[in-house]
């Protein structure tokens, strides 16, 4: 982990701190999201908060800016600070008083489906607001259609507009038994709810008393320095990267409604003196189906992939490392959807997002991105199944379950990273078997690596993971995976990773596939199994290129097969008494040959790789 160094006395506009203090207060926020996010797992009622950590929390000053996000899903990182600062300007600050706690979940401020909650409350000292308290959690239920493809917000549940739950410290029970009716499990969500106040609260309390040790003046100059260092580090990071114009296309599989019909994502980055500008106006319309998100989630992917090319490892993650970031995004794309547009299903847009940025960069700054990866949770859903031990309706999906994880893309110096969550997820975890299997009616039959998934490259992309659940009861499954058509591409040479594959494994033994991760709701019976395909990840670089004893050293693990060591590495094997041994002259002669075909297929390659060979749209 790096720190801004605390060696500078003198804060912009003027103020001056002492250095020690400053670095104490630096670190000292940092420990205070760590308590909340601590704090909120260890309350919460629904396992994909305390086990899988879908959540995010935060500290902002007077003004709406992020001072430290408690490390959690990365496209919250705009989520929390542009609902901080919407609700300073619908309340002004001579209408928010100690003891208020404030909340909404509109998706048009945050960005993200209703199953997110926004709680926040005001930090006071001497009498003067400071600043702000925030969590972010997801929900399992705010009510709503319980499965099919929305195609309005309307449908997707309870929404909350700028309320004050608490008042002066005052609960409006009648908003809160409102939220309460409108949840089909309203014990576990009162849980979450009281989980959440008591995260905001101590962050609320901490930061008081860091206040009343040093004072708001201190503070606010802390703050400054602290915002000045941060900047200072992104500017000198974009500098290092070439000047110049940039830009990528990628695709999703389709929305939901029109099957086949594949969506443009096109990012423009421009590298300018110091600045980077992400134009997203390239990206589709908002689309009939749920895989909208807001104009906060479109800032989030650009600030996170920003985060990740320029000041990856410093902390806390705070406003001043995003001033040399400037973002074009016009409304009503599908990364800046307005009303009534449907956003169930928003999380795979950004991150999309962000993997096309990265593709964008990799000419200028291929040590700084890493090959697009399998982008999404790979979380078919089981809805409506009761559990036999409780006697209680289960609405949820199977993220709360088990996530199965797959494959990150490979860098310009290592493999990708496998069986790992998708990148809009953040620290989000695969939840135990075991805890899953205790909440619910469910078997994890099998959980193992995919073979060949990971895309070959000189480093190679991260694997994806084969999982198959068996229900005890009957249930309905619903799935609305992406990247199943769209691979995740490599870059500079490497190939691309296995797509996404989701199936039903019929008690009978019987397969049903699909054509796409797009599937209505279904019936399950007991014995029967839904089986979760997650795909691999691009590979980076020539795969002729990757030293053939790590080939080998990849098929004797299981990783690779040696028909794939010979496709795509040339690498020639020959299964000796012991296992596997490289055939040296055969190599040599297989890759020679076969980079003498790729010379003039790379001539002829399309620019965007992954593009579809057809536009079919099918009406569901």
């Amino acid at each position: 982990m790096t720190s801004a160094p605390a060696a500078e006395t003198s804060a912009p506009g003027g103020g001056t701190v002492d250095a020690f203090t400053a670095e104490v207060i630096r670190a000292g926020l940092m420990a205070i999201t760590g308590e909340m996010k601590t704090n909120l797992m260890r309350t919460a009622y629904n396992q994909i908060i305390y086990e899988a950590e879908d959540f995010t929390v935060g500290l902002f000053d007077e003004n709406g800016g992020t001072l430290s996000i408690g490390l959690g899903l990365p496209m919250f990182i705009r989520g929390l600070s542009d609902c901080v600062k919407a609700k300073i300007e619908h309340w002004g600050r001579g209408g928010i008083f100690p003891g208020d706690v404030l909340l909404t979940n509109d998706p048009e401020v945050m960005g993200s489906h209703l199953n997110h909650l926004i709680f926040t409350t005001p930090v006071f000292n001497d009498g003067e607001l400071v600043a702000f308290s925030s969590s972010m959690a997801h929900w399992i239920d705010v009510g709503g259609v319980l499965g099919g493809v929305t195609q309005d917000i309307y449908s997707e549940g309870l929404q909350l507009p700028f309320v004050k739950i608490f008042e002066r410290g005052e609960e409006k029970r009648e908003l809160t038994a409102l939220i309460r009716m409108n949840c089909r499990a309203p014990e576990r969500a009162m849980g979450d709810l009281r989980a959440q106040l008591a995260a905001i609260r101590t962050g609320q309390r901490r930061l008081a008393d860091l206040l009343a040790r040093y004072g708001n003046a201190a503070f606010r100059s802390s703050v400054a320095l602290l915002f000045d260092q941060s900047e200072r580090r992104a500017v000198a990071a974009v500098e290092s990267i070439p000047d110049g114009i940039y830009e990528a296309e990628s695709y999703m599989d389709d929305d939901g409604v029109v099957v086949g019909k594949h969506i443009p994502i096109a990012v423009r980055v421009e590298v300018r003196c110091g600045e980077m500008t992400i134009d997203l106006s390239g990206c589709a319309p908002q689309v009939a189906g749920y895989f909208n998100s807001g104009p906060t989630a479109g800032r989030s992917a650009a600030e996170v992939a920003f985060k990740f090319v320029t000041t990856p490892t410093l902390y806390p993650i705070n406003d001043g490392a995003f001033r040399p970031l400037r973002i074009v995004l016009p409304p009503g794309r599908i990364i800046s959807a307005t009303k009534p547009s449907a956003m169930r299903v928003w999380m795979t847009v950004p991150m999309t997002v962000v993997d096309t940025i990265f593709k964008a960069l990799a000419p200028a700054c291929p040590e700084r991105v890493l090959a697009g990866h399998h982008a999404d949770l790979i979380s078919g859903v089981a809805f409506g199944f009761i559990n036999p031990a409780t006697g209680a309706l289960h609405a949820g999906t199977s993220r709360g379950i088990s996530l199965p994880g797959g494959g990150f893309g490979a860098t310009s110096g290592s493999d990708g990273m496998s069986a790992t969550v998708c990148l809009n997820d953040g620290d989000t975890h695969n939840t135990p078997v075991e805890a899953g299997e205790a909440k619910a009616p469910v078997v994890v039959i099998r959980r193992a690596l995919r073979v060949d998934s990971g895309g070959p490259g000189r480093y190679r992309g991260g694997l994806g993971v084969v999982q198959e659940q068996e229900t005890l009861v009957p249930a309905l499954y619903e799935s609305h995976v992406e990247r199943t058509n769209c691979a995740p591409w490599g870059l500079l040479g490497g190939r691309p990773g296995m797509a996404n594959r989701v199936g039903i494994v019929r008690a009978d033994g019987t397969i049903e596939r699909f054509r796409s991760g797009k599937v209505a709701p279904l019936r399950l019976e007991a014995g029967d199994r839904w089986l979760s395909e997650a795909g691999g990840a691009g590979g980076f670089y020539s795969p002729l290129e990757r030293d053939p004893e790590l080939v080998l050293a990849d098929v004797r693990a299981g990783y690779v097969s040696p028909a794939s060591a010979e496709r795509d590495y040339g690498v020639v094997l020959r299964r000796q008494e012991r296992g596997y041994e490289i055939d040296p002259r055969a190599t040599v002669e297989l890759r020679e040959r076969l980079a003498a075909e790729e010379r003039p297929a790379a001539e002829e390659r399309p620019a965007a790789e992954e593009r579809p060979a057809a536009e079919e749209g099918v009406e569901r």
